[in-house]
């Protein structure tokens, strides 16, 4: 892996020495199928290459200079430089074709075989388990458009590109541009300058359909977008594209109203694939997405709304990623910060989920708090020395601690200034590259607002601040000083400034918890006196953070949590109980709340919560709560409770409610005793039912996990359950289970297939993982805590980089959660100073979740 990594002094190097002016792959795909021989085809692994033969036009700022192309290729047939032929073994090694002697004006074609992915990365090959079809696409950010053709792989080097493509008869093939089918050939027009991450190429006998978004621009010119959506034809009965096109147009409109640059790519095609290692991508003009947004079974709204927020997120990576490009990976957060909140911007202003910044604070943001309190956290521009730190750094920070620090920033410029700043950004920077200080400096200009200071606290260092109120009452018991105290971390200890809303509650005549005052205070500092809530009645409850404008921990003085310990169902405002829920969970995780306590809230007010997603976010952290935080001696009663708790919420809520789906989801998580386990086969042989609960495929495999895990579902009954539903879904669904069961010996094999074998597509690597750790099989995982740490460097070493990371985080043995395992966590980071950064990042990050998840036992146990 070293040979396919790449600097960014490298890119910068030849950043400033070349500039593209165009490229035209073409692809032959026709091996796909195993009909056509080639390399590999029709044997009984299936085709292993196909032909890609790039042709790349190009100037040298020093004529008689050398670079380098990159691709990643079995093999390579030919290589010409500007009309003369080189020798692919002597410039060739694998991952860089040497360019020597260059001129000013340069051609460079390059024939060569190019492999078929089975790791979601480059051109990846699926074949669907229930017809045996084909289907093709690409995936390739942050650095793998060289497994499909050669190039020169870095974000700043962009340029316009033509694709043709020989594909089996009958298929259909998509690109960036709109295609032509021609004498046997796709070939497709002309892109905008881009860069070589977002080009894509999706091939295959796809379930195609249309549309098309249609919208006046103010200069009176009528703007016709096609649209089109597609999924493998074994889940067309499933697609719901009528919705996808619907929040497509509402986000089109939204967009078009607020930045006031039209969108520039052409067409607008979406396509949901198999085995997607990411959510989605921002292919200008071809967005691709994990096919599980196509909803096999009944799903809440929150997957709804989850769904819609993707597809706007992409969009606003039409402008924000794919128009203006960030110039390297350090300024990662101008693209992805941005589509982040400018996704749920849309959402809420543009669709039907409107309570879109509810999921924000409650679930995006724990992701950010998590990423901000590892070893690894970072600034929001971070310090990428190379691709393996890029593959890492799509991580919380750059996502949702950036898209927190932008709704900061709306705040501190204001909205119109904030979206002006945008729209003159688009206009001075279209197709080009930027870095941080481009976008600070139009931002000035249209706020009025020296954003030096603001840069350097929230984009330029690193760390959560927590957020504390001080109340102090008079004699008549009304408020006589209320003050913010801001804390940092020793390892971080700036203190920023922060633009809050500070709200106090009282409970109401009928018991209600509900807002009586409001004020909004500059928080900068260790301490700061909010003088307008001084006189107010003495609050119940202070929530230092109210309509979450900040990014912050929310803490609570002895009054408030008091409150929320006895009235948090009581809470009205649905975002001001997500933040509390928020609130607490952080708690927990930072050893200041019992995790029996949390599970405890969870059981008592858990039933009351009406917003979905957050009810779904609770779940998630009682389990979370239980397998991590609490002590060993309290599981068995704290999983007794969860399990008697999600039954009775189970059998109280409305029939065929979202509620009801959820806590029996929740319910099979949680099953621990036999009549649980016996519930959950009655419900599966249809014996007994639920009022409303429809037990539908997805259910069903949501049923069969615990059964599994717990040794009443053999390979036979998963055998029989793969016959109800062979899908490409289905299969993914049988393997974690078969690699949940309690034996030895399916461990053994589990441990095999992912770390020994290449045998599996990195969705069976994933599912395989997802079944192998079950909180229930501790002794059975005893033995390979040692195991892990002795094959962790040879994995990062041999295999790509998306299925290593799969390997070292998932199977890190974090139920093993004793000091022991945490001394051997340390001494493997000691004797491995040399590794490579990434992997040594991943250990300490698994490391650091294991000393907290050990802290968190300790404040259990005491509580006990």
């Amino acid at each position: 892996m070293p040979g396919e990594n790449l600097t960014r002094d490298e890119a910068r190097e030849r950043a400033a020495l070349l500039s593209v002016d165009g490229y035209e792959v073409s692809l032959d795909l026709r091996t796909a199928t195993g009909t056509t021989g080639g390399e590999g085809g029709g044997d009984t692994e299936g085709p292993r290459t196909f032909r890609s033969v790039t042709t790349v036009r190009f100037r040298c700022t020093e004529p008689g200079a050398s670079s380098f192309a990159d691709l990643i290729a079995p093999s390579v047939t030919a290589v010409s430089l500007n009309g003369r032929d080189l020798d692919p073994g002597e410039v060739f090694d694998g991952s860089r074709l040497l360019l020597e002697d260059l001129a000013a004006d340069n051609e460079l074609v390059v024939d060569a075989r190019c492999a078929y992915s089975r790791t979601g990365e480059g051109m990846h090959r699926f074949v669907d388990p229930e017809d045996g079809e084909v289907y093709l696409y690409t995936q390739y950010e942050p650095a793998d458009a060289r497994r499909v053709f050669a190039n020169f792989e870095q974000p700043d080097l962009k340029a316009p590109y033509r694709f043709e493509v020989r594909a089996p008869e009958g298929w259909t093939v998509w690109s960036n541009g709109v295609g032509e089918l021609t004498d046997g050939v796709w070939r497709f027009a002309e892109t905008k300058p881009i860069s070589t991450y977002i080009t894509c190429v999706v091939a295959g006998p796809y379930h195609y359909v249309t549309d098309t978004y249609e919208r006046e621009l103010p200069d009176g010119t009528r703007l016709e977008i096609p649209l089109g959506a597609m999924c493998r034809k074994g889940l067309a009965p499933h697609f719901d594209a009528d919705d996808v096109f619907l929040v497509t147009k509402q986000g089109l409109d939204f967009f078009h109203d607020h930045v006031d640059y039209p969108y520039p790519f052409g067409k607008y095609d979406q396509a949901f694939v198999p085995e997607y290692n990411l959510g989605a991508m921002e292919n200008p003009g071809l967005v691709t997405f994990r096919e599980e947004f196509i909803f096999r079974g009944k799903v809440t709204q929150a997957s709804y709304e989850g769904r819609a927020n993707v597809i706007l997120h992409e969009m606003a990576h039409m402008w924000f990623g794919d128009l203006v490009t960030m110039e390297w990976w350090d300024d990662l957060w101008l693209k992805e910060s941005f589509a982040d909140f400018m996704g749920t911007f849309s959402l809420v202003g543009a669709t039907r989920f409107t309570d879109g910044w509810i999921t924000f604070a409650n679930r995006r943001k724990a992701w950010a708090y998590r990423a901000d309190q590892l070893p690894s956290t970072h600034p929001v521009t971070a310090d990428i020395r190379d691709l393996q730190d890029a593959k890492l750094n799509f991580d919380g920070i750059t996502y949702a601690k950036g898209a927190s620090v932008l709704k900061q920033l709306v705040a501190y410029v204001g909205q119109d200034a904030f979206l002006e700043g945008a729209r003159r950004y688009f206009k001075r920077h279209a197709y080009g590259n930027t870095r941080l200080g481009d976008l600070l400096s139009v931002l000035e200009e249209t706020s009025g607002r020296d954003m030096t200071a603001w840069s350097r606290a929230w984009l330029q260092t690193a760390g959560v601040n927590s957020l504390t109120p001080q109340v102090l009452l008079d004699a008549d018991g009304r408020v006589e000083e209320l003050a913010v105290v801001q804390e940092a971390a020793e390892s971080h200890p700036e203190l920023r400034p922060h633009r809050v809303a500070v709200g106090l509650y009282r409970r109401t005549a009928d018991g209600a918890l509900e807002r009586y005052a409001r004020a909004e205070a500059d928080v900068d500092g260790a301490r700061t006196v909010v003088a307008e809530l001084a006189g107010a009645k003495a609050p119940e409850l202070v929530l230092v953070n109210d309509d979450d404008l900040t990014y912050c921990k929310i803490r609570f003085d002895e009054t408030s949590l008091a409150t929320l310990r006895e009235h948090l169902g009581a809470l009205t405002d649905p975002l001001a109980r997500a933040l509390c829920w928020s609130a607490l969970w952080n708690l927990t995780r930072d050893a200041l709340l019992p995790a029996r306590e949390f599970v405890d809230l969870v059981l008592r007010f858990g039933g009351r919560e009406s917003d979905i997603g957050v009810l779904q976010m609770l779940h998630a952290w009682a389990e979370s709560a239980l397998v991590h935080y609490a002590a060993p001696a309290w599981r068995e009663t704290g999983g007794r409770l969860l399990a008697e708790g999600a039954r009775r919420e189970l059998e109280a809520a409305a029939p065929g409610s979202e509620p009801q789906l959820a806590w029996a989801r929740f319910f099979a998580r949680s099953a621990v005793a036999p009549g649980d386990f016996q519930l959950l086969q009655e419900l599966l042989s249809g014996t007994v039912t639920v009022d409303g609960l429809d037990v539908d495929q997805e259910l069903r495999w949501v049923f069969l996990e615990p059964l599994a895990a717990h040794g009443l579902a053999d390979e036979k009954a998963l055998a029989e359950e793969l016959a109800r539903d062979d899908t490409a879904s289905g299969k993914r669904h049988q393997v974690r289970c078969l690699a949940a069961r309690p034996s030895a010996e399916v461990k053994a094999e589990g441990w095999a297939r992912v770390v020994e074998s290449q045998e599996l597509s990195n969705a069976l690597v994933e599912a395989t993982i997802a079944g192998f750790a079950q909180p229930s099989q501790r002794e059975l995982l005893a033995p390979y805590a040692e195991k892990y740490f002795a094959v962790i460097e040879r994995v990062w070493e041999e295999r790509s980089i998306q299925i290593a990371l799969h390997v070292v985080r998932g199977l890190f043995p974090e139920l093993l959660d004793s000091p022991g395992t945490l001394d051997a966590t340390d001494a493997w980071l000691a004797a491995h100073e040399d590794a490579p950064p990434a992997l040594r990042r991943l250990v300490l990050e698994a490391r650091d979740d294991l000393a907290r998840a050990l802290r968190g036992q300790a404040c259990d146990a005491a509580a006990g």
